[in-house]
């Protein structure tokens, strides 16, 4: 079954896998029939929806993952590139775990387009060998991060500036696999990093 769209999204994304694509501003603008199956919700409930709303993803230790200012959104909508991870999605009926691969689409012609496939089951978690590939500063950052500190704190302190500190961010979540700060806390803190 194609994909359903609004917003005049042309009908190219195309999956025997559960596929939604959300524009810049996450709302919901493609929901398949895999999608449906997946999660009992149906694509005239999920389209013009912020993706989070739909979804309410959560991390294995229930600390929110999709929410409005969702880190994984935020990176794909700048181009960088995001990791498959796991996380318990809302369902009409109860939670699923599902890994999600996030592929943002840019173009010259307008904003970006983020496509995501979900699966049933799970990706493997962080390693300490990919945690070992911190560097001595994202480690610096995620004991700040761990304190509850924000970027513009965390860049204050390290006598950084706050976009740098930003950077550091991401590349801490692309290297943990994590979807969100609080996330890349529980994983540092799970590896014995911090």
């Amino acid at each position: 079954m194609p994909a359903r769209q609004t917003r005049g999204v042309a009908d190219t994304y195309r999956s025997g896998d559960a596929l939604f694509a959300y524009d810049a501003h996450l709302a919901v603008i493609a929901w398949n029939g895999a999608a449906e199956l997946l999660t009992g919700i149906s694509a005239d409930e999920a389209l013009g929806r912020p993706c989070w709303d739909v979804l309410h993803g959560v991390g294995e230790h229930g600390d929110v993952i999709c929410y409005p200012g969702c880190a994984t959104a935020r990176l794909a909508r700048e181009g960088w590139p995001v990791s498959c991870s796991s996380m318990y999605i809302g369902t009409r009926d109860d939670r699923k775990l599902v890994s999600v691969s996030t592929i943002g689409l840019h173009n010259d012609d307008g904003p970006p387009v983020i496509l995501n496939l979900l699966r049933n089951g799970t990706v493997a978690p962080a390693t300490p060998r990919v945690a070992g590939r911190l560097t001595q500063r994202q480690v610096e950052v995620l004991r700040l991060l761990a304190e509850g500190a924000q970027a513009k704190t965390i860049a204050g302190r390290l006598g950084i500036a706050e976009t740098t500190a930003r950077n550091h961010i991401a590349g801490v979540l692309r290297r943990l696999g994590c979807h969100s700060q609080l996330e890349a806390v529980a994983v540092a803190r799970r590896l014995g990093l911090i």
